[in-house]
């Protein structure tokens, strides 16, 4: 998988460690390799994680690899960003978006 720079993976073994037993905010992107919205979502997350790195912890999932987590929060469509706060799903948005879009809907929660 073509990780976004400056982001972490986490697969089905370390998903409950990395996310659920997080101490700050996690931005989960459930992504695939063969979806070119994903890969337009790179630069969008490396550019988060510098900014927002001492508030939010930003990851990827790969779906093809991890079918337990993702069949776990029932993510259908790539790119799904959930995001979790003291292990719970607080929030989750379907498809591309920009920066600036996607930092107002983590507003709330971060």
């Amino acid at each position: 998988m073509s990780r976004a720079k400056g982001v972490g993976e986490v697969t089905d073994a370390d998903f409950a460690t990395e996310v659920i037993g997080a101490g700050l905010p996690v931005l989960v992107e459930f992504t695939a390799d063969w979806c070119p919205p994903c890969r337009q979502m790179g630069p969008v997350l490396s550019a988060l994680a510098a900014e927002q790195g001492e508030r939010l912890k930003v990851v990827q999932l790969n779906v093809d690899a991890n079918p337990a987590t993702t069949n776990a929060y029932k993510v259908l469509s790539m790119p799904t960003f959930m995001v979790f706060r003291d292990g719970e799903p607080l929030r989750s948005m379907v498809g591309a978006r920009p920066k600036r879009r996607l930092l107002e809907e983590l507003a709330e929660v971060i």
